[in-house]
């Protein structure tokens, strides 16, 4: 029987490759034991119980950017959740500590390092994060999702994906995705969203067209997220939602996709084949953009900044874009030909030689 630590979280694109990763554990090996190491802030603290998980939380600590009264506070702090994770360690017997990035990532590398066992990281973005660039000084089993990201001992393994993403036939289930939502099942289909919280821009971008795009023969799902208001534009065709839970089935109905860039994401629709138009956040690392930046140089996506989102971009690209399906078509090949969806048995792979490796 083996026993996984595996750290991460705060936010859903450390959590699902987590999650994804750990029903793959499960699905392989019905023995083994699984405990989760996160915070009480992010979103693990709900969804990894909600999928069965056993969770064991330390503080949330994050790294100073500056010289303050926390940076005087932290060291302490940081040593003193390492000894809580090797404690946990000892406790539990756990054999490897598998990390996604996150709070609760940095002190696992290092109380397991200090107790001589295994460690694997996987780096969801283009861009890698503190806690895994540090993580990756003491193991070389260290999976990324795009290739290039520069982090050391890097393979590229993917990212791990739900498996109703991994298993999806986008051909076999158009007609009842579009069915799903009321739609017609000829007309092109455009897919909007901004992720669970929204997008201002995109919202407000595409929109603020709706009787423009409709007109032309466009049908839309506009997932608007919960985080920033938009107006339903009240047409018919333009179907506004706050949430989607069958984002399977959104995937499926849909001709084209207008996104934000997280790593999820680009890897979900590239995997599938989708054409998108990724719309990166303007503000951060710049992660965004370069999460994007394969799928688009191999011609399966276009990218567009927040202010080109005008209605004149809608009508002299998106809705021609629309109209052209052999084009499509070539995007949704190339799409395919820069992603996969084979991320979760990958990265499952890694630890497994991790753990040979003791």
């Amino acid at each position: 029987m083996t026993t996984y630590l595996l750290a991460g979280g705060g936010t859903a694109g450390h959590v699902n490759p987590l999650l994804a990763l750990a029903d793959r554990i499960r699905a392989r090996e019905a023995d083994a034991e699984i405990v989760v190491l996160g915070t009480q802030e992010g979103l693990e603290a709900r969804l990894v119980p909600e999928r069965g998980y056993e969770l064991s939380t330390i503080a949330r600590l994050p790294f100073p950017r500056r010289p303050n009264g926390y940076a005087l506070t932290f060291p302490a702090k940081y040593f003193g959740a390492i000894r809580e994770v090797r404690e946990l360690i000892r406790a539990r017997g756990v054999d490897v500590v598998v990390g996604f990035g996150g709070y609760a990532s940095a002190p696992a590398y290092r109380a397991a390092a200090k107790e001589g066992i295994p460690s694997v990281i996987h780096e969801a973005n283009a861009k890698p994060g503190m806690a895994n660039k540090l993580g990756a000084k003491s193991t070389e089993f260290v999976g990324v999702t795009f290739a290039g990201t520069p982090i050391r001992h890097a393979r590229v393994t993917g990212m791990p994906l739900r498996p109703e993403i991994e298993e999806l036939d986008l051909g076999a289930l158009r007609g009842e995705a579009r069915a799903h939502f009321g739609f017609d099942p000829e007309r092109p289909t455009l897919l909007v969203t901004g992720g669970s919280l929204g997008a201002r821009a995109i919202n407000r971008g595409i929109s603020g067209s709706a009787r423009a795009i409709v007109d032309a023969g466009v049908q839309v799902l506009h997932v608007w997220g919960g985080l920033t208001e938009l107006e339903d534009p009240g047409v018919p065709g333009y179907q506004v939602i706050e949430y989607c839970d069958r984002m399977d089935l959104a995937f499926a109905a849909c001709d084209l996709a207008i996104s934000r860039a997280g790593s999820t994401t680009v890897s979900e629709l590239s995997g599938l084949g989708v054409p998108a138009v990724f719309v990166p956040l303007s503000h951060g690392n710049g992660e965004q953009r370069a999460n994007a930046a394969g799928v688009v140089g191999a011609g399966g996506a276009l990218m567009v900044d927040d202010a080109e989102l005008t209605p004149a971009w809608v009508t002299g690209t998106l809705l021609p874009l629309l109209a052209d399906r052999d084009r499509l078509a070539d995007m949704s090949a190339r799409a395919k030909g820069a992603g996969a969806l084979d991320g979760t048995a990958k990265l499952y792979d890694l630890v497994r030689e991790a753990l040979a490796s003791r």
